[in-house]
């Protein structure tokens, strides 16, 4: 089972994904002959050998094989949380589901990022008896990452009961969340990411047929999310609250 997914440096507009299983390791660094990596971060600043990452059942750790460089590892989707790991730090566990692992470089930052969808959440309407065997979700679902914030707005048109009940575009829900500042920088790249990594990791779609991909492969994850999403109240009305407030259009008034 892959339990760990790196999304590796370059065009974020058509990411490139390694796939880990629990106790997979990839190396990364500049590389060099003598010094193979997994994956290259091509900046002069950073070591031929920089670290490893291994993944675990449902988060992952982090080598640094750095001798005076000290990484950090940011949750993108929290208020500034981070995790360092110090110069020849071992295993250090990283608790987030999504992390950017940022190192210094030469003119900027280099950054790559790691997803761990299998992250356990307790069932929020359990009634357990007490007994510390706590029923897990089937769909564990983070409500405070910006995927969940893009399933909300997909959402909304049905659980607002309107009469359109078109799935809103990917446009539409960039223009729906830019309002929030956690979402300023939000692109329609972004929201088909995050579409697809619903879709695949947290609810587990299967593929749609062959002439269903072709059509219209954005529409159907789109309606394939929201369908079980709202089957499942895995997002309910009060869920609405996360989104910006709707600006109310004044009626024209014609004067005589």
């Amino acid at each position: 089972m892959q339990t760990l997914i790196i999304e590796l440096p370059g065009d974020e507009r058509v990411p490139r994904l390694l796939r880990l299983e629990p106790g997979d390791s990839v190396r990364f660094g500049r590389g060099a002959p003598g010094t193979p990596v997994d994956f290259v971060l091509d900046d002069p600043a950073v070591a031929r050998l920089a670290g490893e990452v291994t993944a675990a059942e449902d988060y992952w750790a982090l080598t640094n094989y750095s001798r005076s460089t000290t990484y950090v590892v940011e949750n993108p989707e929290g208020a500034g949380e981070h995790v360092k790991v110090t110069p020849g730090r071992v295993g250090a566990p990283v608790p987030f589901e999504i992390s950017r692992v940022v190192l210094p470089g030469r003119q900027a930052p280099v950054y790559f990022r790691v997803f761990a969808p299998l992250h356990a959440h307790l069932d929020p309407r359990r009634t357990d008896p007490g007994d510390g065997s706590g029923t897990l979700s089937a769909f564990p679902l983070d409500e405070t990452a910006k995927y969940f914030l893009v399933l909300v707005a997909l959402c909304e048109r049905r659980l607002r009961d309107e009469s359109v009940v078109a799935i809103p575009s990917v446009p539409a829900v960039v223009e729906r969340l830019r309002p929030l500042p956690s979402c300023r920088d939000l692109t329609a790249e972004a929201v088909n990411f995050h579409v697809d990594y619903l879709a695949r990791e947290k609810l587990r779609i299967r593929t749609a047929a062959a002439g269903e991909r072709a059509a219209d492969p954005g529409g159907f994850r789109r309606e394939a999310v929201v369908s079980l999403a709202l089957r499942f109240d895995l997002v309910r009305e009060e869920h609405l609250n996360l989104l910006p407030a709707r600006v109310k259009r004044r009626a024209s008034v014609h004067g005589a």
